[in-house]
Order: C-alpha cells, then sequence, then structure tokens
C-alpha cells in the first residue's frame, strides 16, 4: 500500500498546494529559515516575517554576523524566541564548522543547532532532494490515522513507529514536494478533531476512515493545564524615561520587559514590592489596566501600574532607564504589549 500513496497525494498536490513564498525554491537557508517560523505557528503568521527576516539576513552569512539584539528585534512578536536564537546560533556554527555552507545529509543536519529531526528532513528532503520523512504534528496525524496506529504517539516506541512508517512512505522522486503534501494535507483536510474525509485524496487507503475512527485519531498524551501566575508589572518613569531590563531568564531570554512583581498587589503594596526589586523608592502608583497573556506552560495575569522615581534617578544593577521615544528600537515580547501602549498613553497625557 506505501507505493499507492504517493501518486495519489502527489496528483493531489500539484492541484492544491497552498501558495507560500518558500516553496519552489532549493535554498537550504530559506527553508531552514521557513520551517523554523512554521514551528508551532500558523502559516498566516509566518507570512508577515519571512519576506523581513530575509531582507534584513538574506544569506547565513549575514544572519551569522548579526548581533543577538538585531535577530530578536526581527523576531519580535513571532514568539518562541528559543527558535531565534538558535537558529542564530546554528548560523555561526554553519560558519564556523561548515565553511558557510549547509550540508545535505540528514545527519549532519541534526548536528546543527536548532534542527531537529523534523527541520532535517525538511532541508534534506525540500532542499536537497533527499527521500527521508520530516515528521512534524500534522504528519503524525495523518500517518496515525492512514496507517490505523491508536496508541499514546507520546510513548517513545510508538513515536519511532510512526517515524518508521512515515519513512516508508516517503517516494524516491519528488521527496520534498510529498513531505509538503504531507504536511498541506494535515493543514487542510485531514486536521484535528473532525477532519474531511469526503475531500481527502487517500480515503480509500486510510485505516481510520475505514474503521470510523478518525476524529479519535492520534492518541495524544495529557498535558497538564498552564500554570497562572499573577504578576504587578511596573512602570517606573523618571522624566521621559522608564526603567526596563533586559531578561536573562530561559523564556523570552534576551527580549526587554518592564519590572514585575510576582503576586496580586494592591496599590498599596506596589512601592514596598518595587523597593524590594529594584532598591527604588516610588512615589504616584496608579492603575494603569490589566492584561493576560497565555504561553504553552504558562498564564500571566497582570495589573499594569504607572508610578514615580525622582526626575534623575540612576538605574539599579541588572536594569536600564529607558528614553520613552527609544523603546521602540528594542525588542520587546508581545506579552507586554498591553504595558507598552501603557507607557506611550501615560506620556501622552503628561504633555
Amino acid at each position: 500500500m506505501p507505493a499507492r500513496i504517493a501518486p495519489l497525494l502527489l496528483a493531489w498536490y500539484d492541484q492544491h498546494a497552498r501558495t507560500l513564498p518558500w516553496r519552489g525554491i532549493r535554498d537550504p537557508y530559506r527553508t531552514w529559515v521557513s520551517e523554523t517560523m512554521l514551528q508551532q505557528t500558523r502559516v498566516e503568521t509566518v507570512l508577515g516575517y519571512y519576506d523581513r527576516f530575509l531582507k534584513r539576513f538574506p544569506i547565513v552569512a549575514d544572519l551569522a554576523a548579526a548581533p543577538e539584539d538585531d535577530v530578536l528585534k526581527m523576531w519580535e512578536g513571532l514568539g518562541y524566541y528559543s527558535r531565534a536564537r538558535n537558529l542564530h546560533k546554528g548560523a555561526k556554527q554553519v560558519m564556523a564548522e561548515y565553511g558557510g555552507i549547509i550540508p545535505s545529509a540528514e545527519e549532519e543536519l541534526r548536528k546543527i543547532s536548532g534542527i531537529g529531526p523534523y527541520t532535517a528532513g525538511a532541508i534534506a528532503s525540500i532542499a536537497f532532494d533527499q527521500p527521508v520523512p520530516a515528521v512534524d504534528g500534522n504528519v503524525i496525524r495523518v500517518v496515525s490515522r492512514l496507517r490505523g496506529i491508536r496508541e499514546n504517539v507520546g510513548i517513545p516506541s510508538v513515536r519511532r513507529m510512526l517515524e518508521g512508517e512515515a519513512a516508508l512512505l516517503v517516494p524516491a522522486t519528488r521527496p520534498g514536494d510529498f513531505n509538503q503534501a504531507m504536511m498541506d494535507l494535515g493543514a487542510t483536510i485531514c486536521v484535528p478533531g473532525t477532519p474531511s474525509c469526503e475531500r481527502c485524496p487517500l480515503q480509500s487507503l486510510c485505516d481510520a476512515y475505514a474503521a470510523g475512527d478518525a476524529e479519535d485519531l492520534p492518541v495524544l498524551p495529557r498535558k497538564n493545564p498552564p500554570k497562572v501566575i499573577d504578576y504587578a508589572v511596573c512602570l517606573i518613569f523618571s522624566g521621559d524615561r522608564v526603567l526596563m531590563r533586559q531578561r536573562t531568564e530561559a523564556m523570552l531570554r534576551g527580549l526587554w520587559v518592564f519590572p514585575m512583581a510576582e503576586g496580586k498587589l494592591t496599590l498599596r503594596q506596589v512601592p514596598a514590592a518595587v523597593k524590594k526589586l529594584t532598591k527604588l523608592t516610588v512615589t504616584d502608583v496608579q492603575p494603569a489596566g490589566e492584561a493576560k497573556h497565555v504561553f504553552t506552560h504558562q498564564i500571566w495575569q497582570m495589573q499594569l501600574c504607572t508610578m514615580s522615581a525622582p526626575e534623575n534617578a540612576e538605574a539599579p544593577a541588572g536594569y536600564r532607564f529607558i528614553p520613552v521615544d527609544e523603546m521602540a528600537e528594542l525588542a520587546i515580547p508581545t506579552a507586554v504589549k498591553a504595558a507598552v501602549k501603557a507607557v506611550y498613553k501615560h506620556m501622552l497625557e503628561c504633555t
């Protein structure tokens, strides 16, 4: 049966392939950038970033030579910033260890920072025409249903079996197109929940369709609910400057945020929390709204507060007073964009 799948799927793909700017090219760098951006991110979102990123860093050497702050700024709003840092690190590795040439072998690609099994398979098949699979969430779903895999795909042995089944499906000719066709099928027809089986080119070969349980597959591991964390986001003004810091924590590392005091605080409790956090004495604490941001494993519930420090206050260690009109030059995560708006609103009200 595997030999019958590729012709049917490729014929469908030739008629229904999504038109995307990273398709129809044989450039491993562009494939690497696009596939990195597409991890856990919708195609519609990536479309707005891909061209801008490549205009700024058109070849791998340009990306490798750029400061990390510039890379993070170009990634601003796309989320999962570790992808940008690993892409940057990987570009430096390509320059240092591979003479600026991205390798074609899947095994070598996996040695590069930020390139896991899926991205290695995508680059090898799309850019170098190698018959290897690229197994992402869409492909896991398609293969689970197509081959009738009814065990938890989070179990390593089951995952290896699924990847083996996926490898058997990849044809020797047009492997890159085949892998992209699998992705498209999973994104548009073989979707989570209720698939559109009546439109599927592989319906006649699908085990789950025959058994009537496509909606139940794949069997996924249970996820723990995200942890809810309360923060008071402290917008501390000193004249036309606002206090910020560049995060060193793993999450959002390298991005600029405002001081954040953990806990559900009243306005009267904020000055003491700020003193403990920054050593600064603040006055005139005012509410500036609320915001919420959902990460994969955390939910930030944020109470925004404006407050004043002395006019010529010095920033404490680990912080900087940033002129508000220079704030747009920094890489700031979407999580605190509501706070950024509150900063600009406060400045307008003070003029």
